[in-house]
């Protein structure tokens, strides 16, 4: 049953000025029990190449995306290892009938912001 809301994301590499292209993110419905959802990588925008939760699949509740912000600065040598950060988690709840939920992530290999995008 679709619920006219979908979610999407995008990364920007802070540190560099460009997008997150490359990056790994894992979907995880929370509610009832954890379970992860899908995987993806991020393109040469930095965004995910279609909803990570398209409005024919979508169900409310809570999620989490996790960013593998730490083996993306790795691989640009932008980092030591261990990261300082490495797998970035940002909780979200999401409601029937919002419209489109849009999680960016600005990075860089010692911080991080999100917020709710358009």
């Amino acid at each position: 049953m679709a619920h006219d809301s979908y979610l999407s994301t995008h990364v920007l590499d802070t540190a560099r000025g460009r997008p997150g292209a490359g990056v790994t993110v894992e979907l995880w419905r929370l509610d009832p029990d954890p379970r992860h959802l899908r995987t993806v990588v991020t393109n040469a925008d930095g965004r995910a190449g279609e909803p990570l939760l398209p409005e024919a699949g979508f169900v409310p509740g809570r999620y989490e995306l996790r960013f593998h912000i730490g083996a993306y600065f790795a691989d640009s040598g932008l980092t030591q290892d261990p990261p300082y950060l490495d797998i970035v988690p940002v909780r979200v709840t999401l409601h029937a009938g919002q419209g489109h939920y849009h999680v960016p992530l600005n990075c860089s290999p010692y911080g991080y912001t999100t917020y709710r995008g358009s």
